[in-house]
């Protein structure tokens, strides 16, 4: 696995990255081929908490975990182990996709909380690639996020997928 990790508001010494390398390095192992994967490490510091998110780009698959705590290595050893969770979890979704070129990631990445909520502080754009209910539910679940917007392969609408509060999944279709 290829490696880019920068800090902000910190410098990452090369003890710090040879710690996060061989954590995060020891999710090659769910990888097919791992030298193609690149996972970029963000180390930032919030308030006294150190957080770690790592994203990992698998080429068909968006993998993401943001942990923190007191301690960078620490939440180092969170980050790596939500992900493994993340793969684990969703090993048997992985493995019933039929058509497996039509599953393409998109990132959703708004879990940065501001306190002006007036004005637009974050943008993202996302690839438009069809794909059905399943594959959108296994890459909001790889994400760990609470919805997820998607091109529905059947009807070629955006649809946006949402978790409920029992914890089933509602689907709201945008015409």
């Amino acid at each position: 696995m290829k490696f880019n990790i920068h800090g902000k508001k910190l410098d990452v010494t090369k003890s710090i990255k040879s710690y996060i390398e061989e954590k995060i390095g020891r999710l090659d192992k769910y990888f097919e081929d791992p030298s193609n994967i690149t996972a970029t490490v963000l180390i930032k510091l919030r308030g006294n908490e150190q957080v770690v998110e790592v994203t990992i780009n698998a080429n068909k698959f968006i993998l993401r975990g943001e942990e923190s705590s007191k301690d960078l290595y620490a939440s180092i050893d969170k980050v790596s182990d939500k992900i493994e969770r993340q793969i684990r979890k969703n090993k048997t979704r992985m493995s019933k996709k039929i058509d497996k070129d039509l599953i393409r990631g998109f990132v959703l990445d708004f879990d940065e909380k501001e306190e002006n909520n007036s004005a637009i502080v974050k943008r993202k754009v996302l690839e438009d690639k069809p794909m059905n209910e399943e594959e959108a539910i296994l890459q909001m679940e790889l994400l760990g996020h609470e919805f997820f917007a998607f091109r529905n392969v059947d009807t070629n609408e955006i649809n946006v997928l949402y978790k409920r509060k029992e914890g089933n999944y509602g689907i709201l279709e945008i015409k």
